[in-house]
């Protein structure tokens, strides 16, 4: 049996620490193996463990529940031998980012468990999509971790000025999350990368074509991931990563790589969502109605911003899509949320009836 020392010595690099050696110890007494799950792929799982990697089923954990099954970057209990071998239980999870199934049904899918930082790259190479980033701004967040921008590629954009520009739209649509620029290509940028995921779990998110792979081989310092290029027309590209991978950093740290997504469903994101358009929620307390939803209402400072330019028009209209995407994902499984949802837009529509009649009142 590994001696406790010896476990610690060789997990440290994958995260192990006191913490989750406390909550590892009834499994420990077992006889049980800690590890942390590297890779995951049609229900087995590669273990980083204190004798090496180990191939084990995942069958014992709870598979029906698509928010219990086992995921790149959870701590396990594993056998200690045999053939094959099982994952036993995972322990409680730090933090997970989440987001709902492709089918748009109301199961989430958890991408990565116990994440410290939340990377989101986003590419140059083609026009911003700031309601794409302030999407998995609101994952991230709502996940427990710190989210941090990384646009890539930023050699493609050579006139400071311009890159200025965009570096300050982004900005606008991630108050308080850092925002690089880097080129992996060239190096540039990436010491300050280093330096922040230096310590802790970080996952690195975004499209296909955002250049996820390449950054994760600079971070690496190995080409341990395969690149491809993308289109020209919509800088977008095939699957380079096909699983998430758990990648340990030379400078410390760990990674997580994750394939480039296309749908990124909103889970049960009201706080995150919240957190991405912190000043709405700001000026929303000064309304007249504690409910107000920016739209018709009285004396709403939300579109009062918006009418002075305080508040860009796009990102009031970002916040209600996104405001209503997750009461539709929540209303799925809270029937006390559908029945709210009801009485309000029975309220809206009796309030949007009677304005009608009123005013065809005054045109009579």
């Amino acid at each position: 049996m590994t001696s406790t020392s010896a476990v610690s010595t060789a997990l440290a690099p994958y995260g192990w620490d006191e913490a989750w050696a406390d909550a590892f110890a009834p499994h420990a007494a077992d006889g049980l193996l800690p590890g942390r799950v590297a890779r995951v792929d049609r229900g087995q799982c590669d273990v980083v463990t204190a004798d090496g990697i180990v191939r084990a089923d995942t069958e014992f954990v709870v598979p029906r529940d698509p928010m219990k099954v086992v995921c790149t970057g959870d701590w396990v209990a594993v056998d200690p031998d045999g053939d094959p071998r099982y994952v036993r239980a995972y322990l409680p999870r730090r933090t997970a980012f989440v987001r709902s199934t492709s089918s748009k049904r109301s199961d989430g899918q958890i991408l990565a468990a116990n994440v410290d930082h939340a990377v989101v790259a986003v590419s140059l190479a083609v026009d911003l999509d700031l309601g794409r980033i302030e999407r998995f701004l609101a994952l991230a967040w709502e996940s427990g971790a710190q989210p941090v921008v990384v646009l890539t590629k930023a050699d493609l954009v050579p006139d400071p000025v311009t890159l200025a520009h965009l570096v300050q739209d982004v900005e606008t649509s991630a108050p308080g999350v850092p925002v690089l620029t880097v080129s992996a290509l060239h190096g540039e940028g990436l010491d300050v990368l280093v330096a922040l995921v230096g310590s802790g779990t970080s996952v690195l998110l975004g499209q296909s074509g955002a250049g996820k792979s390449t950054l994760a081989n600079a971070l690496v310092g190995a080409d341990v991931m395969d690149v491809r290029a993308a289109r020209d027309v919509d800088g977008k590209g095939r699957h380079t990563t096909t699983t998430r991978n758990l990648l340990a950093l030379p400078s410390g740290g760990v990674l997580i790589d994750t394939p480039g997504l296309r749908g990124v469903g909103l889970y049960d994101a009201e706080t995150g969502v919240g957190q991405v358009f912190s000043e709405i929620e700001e000026l929303a307390e000064r309304c007249r109605f504690h409910d107000c939803a920016h739209e018709t209402e009285p004396d709403c400072a939300v579109r009062s911003a918006v009418e002075d330019g305080e508040l860009p028009r796009r990102r009031l209209e970002s916040y209600r899509k996104l405001v209503r995407e997750n009461q539709w994902i929540v209303a799925k499984t809270d029937a006390r949320v559908r029945a709210e949802l009801r009485r309000d837009w029975r309220r809206k529509g009796a309030e949007g009836r009677a304005a009608m009649e009123a005013k065809r009142g005054r045109f009579q």
